[in-house]
């Protein structure tokens, strides 16, 4: 990854997001430590899996396949007292 201080980040900001598109990730430091890391949006949506979680996933009903058992308990459930 290439470092950039900030001041060089803001003057070559063009340079630098097409480095970040075809190079990878560019990291830019302040201070000479790093505080962030510019990347293109493809790999930042697979980061973060943007758009999609265990609900979305679960009512695009997965196909399980036969061989996969799901346990459940078979005790009664406990008695509940209402007041």
């Amino acid at each position: 990854m290439a470092e950039w201080q900030v001041q060089e980040a803001k003057q070559r900001f063009s340079e630098m997001v097409r480095r970040a598109l075809h190079e990878g990730p560019q990291v830019v430091t302040r201070h000479g430590e790093e505080v962030v890391v510019v990347v293109d949006v493809a790999e930042y949506r697979r980061l973060t899996n943007h758009g999609s979680d265990f609900a979305d996933f679960l009512l695009a009903d997965p196909d399980w396949g036969d061989d996969v058992e799901f346990p459940r308990s078979k005790d009664l459930p406990r008695e509940i007292v209402f007041d």
